[in-house]
């Protein structure tokens, strides 16, 4: 039978199963027929010249794939979006710089049923969305491996290992270089003695054997990182910081070797060890600061890899804490993390709840008791009933939110990215220019000298670091100080931000309202107002709720049933329409009402008031001293509420807020914060009636009690209930932006002062090597310093 080549993969297969696209194009699957057509839709063609006589691995179909192992990786790694499509986070292996990061969000993103692609420059790690009836997964992984990359699933176990895999390669090679540099260096010594006191043209001879002998495995082992990155930018066209090194260091030795064989000029064989070496020790020292950034996140998100006790007969059995399902009774013993929410069925034990909502004294819990994920048991030991399965959980969601705020670029990135990729194309071109320029002035060893130390000092990496490091350390801080930021760009907002609204109920005053007055105006079965109430998720709803329930609610079933957010609540049920809701809502219904000076809730039957409920809130303790101190950072503060007008006036005068409006539905809300002449504003709420406002605004932060729906639709969410926690988010985000800004100064300043010193001649390769790496760890460690921020508790 014959054999034929795949244009993609290159590698043989029979005839019979040949395909041929229309242009002739031989391919072995149709999976090694896209990726071809797509790098030469997107004009990567050479690639496959310069691969020559190496191959690939044919790219598999997953969907014609039935074994165990495939449905096993879908379920441990692959997830469905809201809209249907399929989700995955990795990690790609080989990145180096932002140039290696738009390259591959350009291909992936060009490619036909590819949704979303988002990388982080400083993780490597990537949020893929793809539709799975134009392209399979496999086909993605082989499209990133095509361009010279390796992608793996992000797993955290799996994840860690090859990071401390990483950093022991990284130590041997940094290890091989500074040997071989501090030997190269004692050689160099005995040159430059040997120049002034004189040296024998046959010893000078060996001093430079040995050297290029030192030099080659620095050059080639400790600098095969920088080798592989520029080897792919010349396949894809794309110049980036490996290139400038590499280059640099690669012409210093071809020179070293012309001048040692020719016996004419000097040898640079110290220099090509030193680029290598300090280049690559930056390199390193950025893999352990950057670990730093994270560890917080990590932490968490290592605490999926726990098992959970769960009940099974008189016995507990460990379980995987994704097989646990809601109604099953877990144990908890000190020490273990709760992995779901729940409520306490028996027991009494102390949890720390720091790393959830910042609070640093121990909470106590027991039956009755709601038990929320994230809080780890300090000492005692209690048995709860699950309110949800993992993946619904508080800390599952937690988890989602920071690990997706990662891969957000702020504006400011998408600038800096912009410079970046054109910042090496350049260099390149200035050192060209200067080589040229020198060759003329003076000799061509000088004019190589200096155009090597013009590739070297460059350094596009400080500035690719600028922004995504001081952003994930921003992230990892917030979270420290239980505040979730979802996106980068929401801490650029933020920091800008000069306008605050605030809703009332359940943000500026106590989540939990108080009936100080009730009146019953006749005979009624209170189970029908305790279903309307129970079925309503408001704060009036639930403290009303609260306040009548005698252990003798009843569900019952309506035949209707209506939720009208900000005015209350409609049902039908054997014949009867029940109304419950604030005066307005039952005016609305022509039910007339006299006005009243504080919240209230009426409750009626078939167009007669049956009940009325007076309620109170009281301020949050915070709430005074807060407004305070934003009023010193210059905001302008205004109140939306859709309460009666005497209830939130109260609140307003008590603040000293004198911008406040009540009675207001929710689009209501949005309007007024769309009219407002300052366009960088945030919205601060709790509940469903907010949702359109928070959307609206610049910024939506909801607090960490409000409604599900809420906080899952705001741009940061305050994972407990202290308004001081706003003020952190707020300095927090102007100190990430302003190192922000200090980051990225310094880059540009670095590289504008220093490439025009080694134009000018002033600066051997060595400094230059020695410059760069130093530019990119001052980036990294002023980003570290947000570190240091401490939140008011």
């Amino acid at each position: 039978m014959t054999k034929v080549k795949c244009s993609h993969c290159q590698l043989k297969f029979n005839e019979n199963d040949m395909i041929i696209d229309e242009f002739g194009e031989k391919f072995c699957c149709n999976g090694c027929k896209q990726v071809f057509n797509l790098l030469r839709d997107e004009g990567f063609s050479d690639f496959y010249v310069k691969l020559g006589k190496n191959s690939l691995s044919p790219v598999l179909n997953l969907k014609t794939t039935t074994s165990q192992n495939t449905k096993n990786f879908y379920k441990n790694y692959v997830k469905k979006t809201k809209d249907g499509f399929n989700e995955i986070h990795i990690i790609i292996d080989g990145i180096h710089c932002l140039a290696c990061v738009w390259l591959n969000e350009k291909i992936l993103f060009n490619a036909k049923g590819i949704v979303e692609v988002e990388i982080n420059a400083s993780t490597h790690k990537a949020r893929v969305v793809w539709d799975e009836n134009e392209i399979n997964l496999a086909q993605i992984f082989t499209l990133i491996q095509s361009i010279g990359y390796n992608p793996y699933p992000y797993d955290i176990t799996r994840s860690q290992n090859h990071i401390d895999t990483k950093k022991r390669d990284f130590y041997a090679k940094l290890i091989v270089g500074i040997f071989a540099t501090m030997n190269i260096m004692w050689i160099a010594i005995s040159l430059y003695s040997g120049y002034f006191s004189g040296m024998d043209s046959e010893i000078k001879d060996i001093f430079h054997f040995v050297e290029f002998v030192i030099a080659t495995p620095v050059l080639f082992y400790t600098g095969n990182a920088f080798l592989k990155g520029a080897i792919i930018a010349l396949k894809t066209k794309t110049p980036n910081m490996d290139l400038l090194v590499f280059s640099g260091a690669f012409l210093t030795y071809i020179y070293s070797i012309y001048a040692m064989f020719a016996r004419s000029g000097e040898v640079y064989f110290e220099s090509v060890c030193m680029i290598i070496t300090f280049v690559f020790a930056g390199k390193y020292l950025e893999v352990a600061s950057q670990k730093k950034a994270t560890d917080t996140i990590d932490s968490l998100s290592n605490s999926i890899l726990e098992e959970v006790k769960v009940k099974t007969g008189e016995n507990f059995e460990l379980k995987d804490p994704n097989l646990v399902k809601k109604g099953d009774i877990v144990l908890i013993n000190s020490g273990d993390r709760v992995l779901i929410d729940g409520i306490v069925k028996n027991g009494v034990a102390s949890f720390d709840y720091s790393s959830l909502n910042g609070e640093s004294l121990p909470i106590s819990k027991e039956a009755k008791d709601k038990i929320s994920s994230g809080a780890i048991c300090l000492d005692g030991s209690l048995e709860y009933e699950c309110s949800s399965d993992f993946e619904n959980s508080i800390l599952n969601k937690i988890i989602n939110l920071i690990q997706n705020a990662s891969f957000k670029k702020p504006k400011i990135e998408k600038l800096a990215n912009q410079i970046s990729a054109k910042f090496s194309i350049i260099v390149l071109s200035v050192a060209f220019i200067t080589f040229f320029g020198w060759y003329f002035a003076v000799n061509f060893e000088k004019a190589l000298i200096v155009a090597i130390s013009v590739l070297v000092i460059a350094c596009p990496c400080a500035l690719g670091l600028a922004t995504p490091v001081a952003t994930l350390v921003g992230l990892n801080v917030g979270l420290k100080n239980a505040i979730i930021f979802k996106e980068g760009k929401v801490i650029e907002t933020l920091a800008k931000s000069k306008t605050i609204i605030f809703d009332k109920t359940g943000t500026l005053t106590k989540a939990k309202l108080k009936v100080i007055n009730s009146e019953f105006m006749g005979n009624f079965d209170k189970n029908l107002l305790l279903n309307l109430l129970k079925n309503s998720n408001h704060p009036v709803s639930t403290a009303i709720f609260e306040f009548l329930n005698d252990n003798s609610f009843k569900s019952i079933k309506f035949d209707e049933f209506k939720n009208v957010p900000a005015k209350g609540v409609v049902a039908k049920v054997n014949g009867l329409n029940l109304l419950g809701g604030s005066a307005k809502f039952m005016q609305e219904n022509e039910i007339n009402l006299s006005k009243s000076k504080t919240t209230n809730y009426f409750f009626a039957i078939n167009s007669q008031i049956m009940a009325k409920f007076e309620l109170q809130d009281t301020l949050r303790d915070e709430a005074k001293s807060v407004i305070g101190d934003l009023k010193r950072l210059g905001f302008q503060i205004y109140i939306l509420s859709g309460d009666n007008e005497n209830a939130v006036k109260n609140i307003a005068q008590s603040l000293e807020i004198p911008n406040f409006r009540a009675n207001l539905l929710p689009d209501e809300k949005a309007k007024f914060i769309e009219n407002l002449s300052d366009k960088n504003t945030i919205m601060v709420g709790d509940g469903v009636n907010d949702l359109v406002a928070l959307n609206t605004a610049s910024v939506g932060i909801c607090m960490g009690n409000g409604a599900t729906v809420s906080v899952e639709k705001s741009d940061a969410v305050l994972l407990n209930e202290n308004l001081k926690n706003l003020k952190n988010a707020i300095l927090l985000s102007r100190c990430v932006l302003k190192t922000i800004k200090q980051n990225l100064a310094f880059s540009l300043c670095y590289n504008a002062i220093t490439i025009t010193i080694a134009i000018c001649g002033f600066i051997i390769p060595l400094f230059a090597a020695i410059s760069m790496s130093f530019s990119s760890l001052i980036v990294i460690l002023n980003s570290l310093k947000i570190r240091k921020f401490k939140g008011e508790k």
